[in-house]
């Protein structure tokens, strides 16, 4: 199945006030797991950054000034023919769904719909009721390395999100859930011939004879004279039964 994981940063939190996409970031996912195929594109806002948002992301009026707009073509038909048809994954779906249609509609274009949205973070929070559910605290809670995160960026984020929205849906052992009826036998069959190639080896590491015992005659001999101290049925005599050397 293929996903797209996505991700935006803005000029601001409400697009019906005229703030605008500044950066977009993809991820391509099949079966839960990357690909490696990415989109990401720097985008001019035509209009100012405040600077408690620059603080955020770090992306200036300065920076952005020579990047295209979105309805460039660089922009809005290569993001449309990456994302194709594909589910949209997202943390907190609703603010870039609303911030990406508003771009949109600027052009005429389709709307993305609700449904076809898949947010990650109404998922921690049936997962994980009660625990704070932000992309950072779910990186740290499933072990996910957030070193290279100093500031917002989309594209970062989105392969942060990719890797927490693999754990969220079971982890790596998922993958075989997804695979078709011919790949999934052939994963059996390697996983067969690697238990077989394991069986082999340990075969012919295995001793040509067995080790003696142990313990030498007059050993053995004290230790069956102390258990024949010890009275009638001892418990001992458990571990001799059908032995030559049980007392009794």
């Amino acid at each position: 199945m293929r996903e797209i994981v996505f991700d935006t940063e803005t000029t601001g939190t409400d697009p019906e006030r005229g703030d605008r996409i500044v950066e977009i970031g993809c991820v391509e996912l099949i079966d839960l797991v990357p690909t490696g195929a990415t989109f990401h594109r720097y985008i001019n806002p035509e209009r100012d950054v405040p600077a408690e948002v620059v603080r955020v992301h770090g992306l200036t009026n300065e920076f952005l000034a020579d990047k295209p707009v979105f309805g460039a073509s660089e922009v809005v038909d290569e993001l449309l023919a990456f994302i194709g048809d594909a589910p949209l994954v997202a943390h907190n779906a609703e603010f870039d769904r609303r911030f990406l249609n508003a771009e949109l509609g600027r052009l005429k274009l389709t709307p993305i719909p609700k449904e076809r949205c898949v947010d990650t973070l109404l998922i921690a929070r049936k997962k994980y009721p009660g625990a704070p559910a932000s992309l950072d605290a779910l990186c740290r809670r499933l072990n996910i390395d957030l070193t290279a995160r100093d500031k917002h960026g989309a594209l970062l984020d989105s392969q942060l999100l990719a890797a927490v929205y693999l754990e969220l849906m079971g982890g790596r052992e998922r993958r075989l859930d997804f695979l078709d009826p011919v790949a999934a036998a052939e994963a059996e069959v390697k996983t067969a011939q690697g238990v077989l190639e394991a069986k082999s080896i340990n075969s012919r590491r295995a001793r040509p004879q067995p080790l003696g015992p142990l313990s030498t005659e007059e050993e053995i001999e004290a230790h069956v004279s102390f258990i024949a101290s010890l009275g009638q049925e001892p418990a001992w005599n458990r571990f001799f039964a059908g032995s030559e050397k049980s007392p009794g």
